[in-house]
């Protein structure tokens, strides 16, 4: 059943070209909802990307990407004045996803590596944390939010779990959290529910640029009661539920979805 197919409902996701982003996107698109994704891709990974924007237009929704830098405040308001032209007047945003990941993996301390240094941890929190409010505050500013919207972000085990040269992103992740619980709190009058998705150890590439990643994912096959990785489309369902109008209750949460993977 396509459910937000004539609702004039869009979806923005906020780094929608690989992983738990596009996931997200060709699942409500099978839904019906219409798709924006804004991104960021070297001209070398074009063609491969767009043959799975491919993928989502073929659901019959409208479609719209931008290659821009997410986190540049100017290109920012560039983007959200497009979006204004592309939604009209009776076109509005009924979920803004943040699957962003830019940000620092360097040890603390190591023998010939690069170390983590402030300005490391000051891009990857501004960048996967606190983008997060400058985002909804643009949004929520140019009226383009629907009456009943829906914000959710992705966090990870790394929110309370130490991981070498994980501590960067750690960070991010809590202010992300802290970030969304407030902005739960404050933008309830307006019908704006904030949540975060602490999704299992999945293999995608943002994965795979963790030092030590291969351990993980074979730590995760044994840990995770369910014997198999988490997968983008797992993540994507769980969107796709807080979307829905029954989970209209649901903010100020962080919700594994780790198939048990947190309970070991």
């Amino acid at each position: 059943m396509k459910e937000f197919t004539d609702t004039n409902y869009w979806a923005l996701i906020l780094g929608g070209s690989s992983g738990l982003g596009l996931a997200t996107a060709k699942k409500l698109a099978q839904h019906g909802m219409n798709i924006c994704i804004v991104y960021r891709a070297p001209r070398m990974l074009e063609e491969a990307i767009q043959k799975e924007f491919e993928t989502i237009m073929q659901e019959g929704v409208q479609f719209k990407a931008f290659n821009s830098d997410a986190f540049n405040p100017q290109k920012r308001e560039t983007l959200i004045q497009d979006l204004k032209t592309v939604l009209g007047t009776q076109q509005k945003i009924r979920v803004m996803v943040h699957s962003v990941a830019k940000g620092n993996l360097k040890p603390m301390v190591s023998k010939g590596e690069p170390e983590l240094k402030h300005d490391d941890f000051t891009l990857t929190i501004q960048a996967m944390g606190i983008s997060l409010y400058d985002w909804t505050k643009s949004i929520f500013e140019a009226d383009l939010f629907a009456p009943d919207a829906r914000i959710i972000s992705f966090t990870s085990e790394g929110n309370s779990k130490a991981w070498r040269s994980y501590a960067a992103v750690s960070a991010a992740k809590v202010t992300l959290e802290a970030i969304s619980r407030n902005m739960a709190l404050e933008f309830a009058p307006y019908g704006i529910k904030v949540n975060c998705l602490q999704a299992g150890v999945t293999d995608t590439a943002s994965l795979r640029m963790i030092p030590g990643s291969e351990q993980i994912i074979k730590h995760t096959l044994k840990r995770n009661p369910n014997k198999r990785l988490t997968t983008p489309e797992d993540v994507a369902n769980a969107v796709y539920l807080l979307t829905k109008d029954e989970a209209a209750w649901i903010t100020g949460t962080v919700i594994p979805v780790d198939g048990g993977e947190h309970l070991v």
